[in-house]
């Protein structure tokens, strides 16, 4: 009893479990004895052990609770963070201009440089190529570009959420490189609209303005527009520039490797340049090809292929001796249509053959004699009997200077200036046929003498001429005056001033390859001017005509008579004389040899019936090359390239009527007192012809002229020892005559 009454005594807790049929509770009164019956049938009672169910009851709460509060403030999170977003949009879309003013800007103008033939020579402009439509390109381009850079392009509306998630998990991984999210709209939208600053403001706009160009523009347009504007590195704005900077092919023409090496320049232009890296472009383009293998634009034998070709090595500048043709053509285009506003398409007179030709000639003859004859440089000029000029390198390499020696570049000609002297003493009644005494002679404290520092005695003067000989040209310009030597060679085409001393015999008086050669065309043509011209016509690329040249009625310079004795006398230089180099199988030709004083810079200048042709080779400084004549490295150049030229043509006759010698057994007679006397008082008119007013080119009346001098080289001395500058020549007097001097 006693057990009992503290038994009964005995308070014990209350647990509660779950809920429904098993919930549960004990009472103080309740009392449970382990063993033992409960009950009259004496059945054993049903022991429950809460403390076991309850760890398991409370996990389960608190995982179910936790998911339902995740749930909770994600969405609570969610609403304000598009709250927030969308404030965020509203405020930097109200700082822009309306939508609807909204437009695609202009694409800088392209100038589209072509050849006779519409070869494409160059394209100048901010961009550096035209823009072509999506079914121009090559396929492999626009596939390249979508599989690395946006694969979703044809599904998302602007914006892909899923390449943006994916960007984000990529760039918060460790090891990864960085990442865009990008979509090729929005880069479109940035290039076009707004600056490269990294804000959210600028990455706002962005969006809006690509959720624009998605509503505007279709697919193919957005794209078409990306590929032309889009920047390749190397200045080159859009896939067609890229692609001539890169292969020196149209993007019509590139082939799935080529594809793939512009795409990945993409991601870093100017650091995966191939003229830069080629290596790690290279590299990049595995990369894409592998990207447009997984989405499908390709197949494994397709990567051989492309992995098969040989890596491409870009020159690190614009190559080919076409680029010098474009710069002197874009010095031109503004002179003759103003600003340019538009696209232009410029047809030129250069034909590409030919110049491809020049260009071989000048290497090759650079590459196998240049370094042991200590030359560095030529340069050459091709013109036809209208000047328009067929072909014309400026320099060993464009890539490596840019500086046009064919037509800045002034430098003295040397005995090629003779031609010049020998015209006006044919002018004042001198015969081919006429003899000169080559002997010492002294001008003042000038005493030319010849190469060779031998004397012949009496000589013609068509011999005196085929061996260059320096006494026989002074002794004529002192008898026709270097006044009439200067007018004689502007009326021919020389564009630059000239000194009228007598050291111009030795063409002491700088000019330009180009305006020299120029000059040399009216012996071939008849007697015509040939003024030097590089435009033909001017459009637009619909073909509206904007400039067109007109040299059909050029003025006649020299009588048919003249220009025939020259065309003898310049035929003697190359057939028995200082331009035997120059001799060409099957085809007349003429012309004439140049070197100026300490072999700074030797010259030919020749022609056919069908080209004029001058070739120079010479060092930037003005040092002395190893004894290089004009007969030497120049004539040889100029006999490869005029052979390559005329291959397959018809020889023809040089312009003008043969020349007819006449019997020179009586000498002409010395000036008589009498003549003096009408001379001297005779009109100044009468003594020289007028020169012809030349036409001034809009070029040279903004003082960009093709001859204007941008390197000026040392003049070299005349004559052997006396340093002293020639005195003027001055004219034989009355008092001279009856003095005896």
């Amino acid at each position: 009893m006693a057990g009992r009454g503290r038994a009964d005594k005995r308070v014990e807790p209350t647990f509660e479990g779950g809920r429904g049929d098993d919930d549960f509770r004990l009472s103080a009164g309740d009392r449970i004895t382990r063993g033992s019956s409960a009950g009259k049938g004496g059945s054993k009672p049903r022991s429950r052990k809460p403390t076991r169910s309850r760890p398991k009851r409370q996990r389960e709460g608190g995982l179910s609770g936790l998911l339902r509060r995740i749930v909770y403030w994600s969405v609570v999170l969610g609403l304000w963070g598009g709250i927030v977003l969308a404030g965020i949009v509203a405020y930097y879309g109200a700082r822009m201009p309306s939508a609807s003013t909204w437009s695609i800007p202009e694409r800088p103008p392209n100038i589209k440089i072509v050849s006779v033939e519409g070869e494409v020579i160059a394209n100048r402009g901010m961009t550096g190529g035209e823009a072509l439509a999506l079914e121009d390109m090559s396929p492999y381009i626009p596939q390249a570009v979508i599989a690395i850079e946006d694969r979703r392009f044809y599904s998302h509306f602007g914006v892909d959420p899923f390449g943006l998630v994916r960007a984000i998990i990529n760039n918060a991984l460790p090891g990864r490189g960085t990442q865009g999210g990008s979509t090729l709209t929005q880069q479109l939208a940035k290039n076009l609209f707004l600056s490269p600053e990294r804000t959210i403001e600028r990455k706002v706009q962005e969006v809006l303005l690509a959720f624009w160009l998605e509503h505007t523009y279709t697919k193919d347009q957005i794209l078409a527009m990306y590929l032309n504007r889009v920047y390749f590195g190397s200045n080159a704005y859009g896939v067609e520039a890229a692609s001539r900077r890169y292969f020196n092919k149209s993007a019509r023409e590139v082939n799935l490797g080529e594809a793939a090496l512009l795409a990945g320049l993409l991601k870093a232009p100017s650091r995966l340049s191939p003229a830069r890296d080629p290596e790690a472009a290279e590299a990049r383009a595995q990369v894409v090809l592998g990207a447009m293998r997984e989405a499908g634009f390709i197949t494994d034998d397709e990567i051989k292929t492309a992995m098969s070709q040989p890596p491409t090595r870009a020159k690190r500048y614009w190559s080919g001796a076409g680029q010098y043709v474009a710069d002197m053509v874009m010095d031109d285009v503004r002179t003759l249509v103003g600003a340019v506003e538009d696209d232009l398409v410029v047809e030129t007179t250069i034909d590409m053959s030919l110049e491809k030709k020049a260009e071989a000639a000048l290497l090759d003859t650079l590459a196998r004699d240049g370094e042991k004859s200590k030359a560095s440089q030529a340069a050459l000029v091709s013109i036809d009997g209208t000047g328009a000029i067929r072909a014309l390198v400026g320099g060993r390499d464009y890539a490596e200077s840019q500086f046009n020696r064919a037509v800045k570049a002034k430098r003295q000609p040397g005995s090629a200036f003779k031609p010049f002297v020998y015209v006006s003493a044919l002018e004042i009644g001198l015969r081919p046929e006429s003899v000169r005494n080559d002997a010492p002679i002294r001008i003042g404290k000038w005493t030319p003498e010849n190469y060779d520092q031998k004397y012949r005695g009496p000589v013609t003067l068509t011999s005196a001429l085929a061996n260059s000989l320096n006494t026989i040209a002074a002794e004529l310009v002192m008898e026709v005056g270097p006044e009439h030597v200067v007018k004689v060679a502007h009326r021919l085409g020389i564009e630059s001033e000239l000194q009228a001393n007598a050291s111009i015999a030795l063409g002491t008086s700088e000019v330009s390859l180009l305006e020299l050669t120029s000059a040399y065309a009216p012996f071939m043509n008849g007697g015509y001017k040939a003024t030097p011209h590089v435009v033909r016509r001017i459009t637009t690329p619909d073909g509206k005509i904007l400039y067109e040249n007109d040299y059909a009625n050029p003025p006649q310079v020299l009588s048919e008579q003249i220009v025939a004795a020259m065309n003898m006398m310049l035929t003697h230089v190359i057939e028995d004389g200082t331009g035997k180099n120059a001799r060409l199988k099957g085809w007349p030709a003429a012309g004439k040899t140049g070197t100026t004083q300490s072999f700074r810079d030797a010259l030919f200048v020749g022609y056919t019936g069908n080209l004029t042709t001058g070739v120079w080779f010479g060092n930037d400084d003005g040092t002395s090359m190893k004894k290089v004549t004009g007969g030497g490295l120049p004539a040889k150049a100029w006999h490869e390239f005029m052979t390559d030229a005329h291959s397959g043509l018809t020889p023809m006759p040089l312009g003008g009527a043969p020349y007819e010698p006449q019997d020179m057994q009586q000498q002409p007679e010395p000036l008589s007192i009498g003549s003096i006397i009408s001379e001297v008082f005779s009109p100044a008119e009468e003594r020289y012809p007028a020169v012809p007013a030349a036409p001034v080119s809009p070029a040279a009346a903004e003082g960009n002229a093709p001859g204007m001098r941008q390197a000026p080289i040392p003049p070299g001395e005349v004559g052997r020892g006396d340093a002293t500058p020639p005195q003027a020549a001055r004219r034989t007097t009355l008092l001279d005559i009856i003095m005896g001097q």
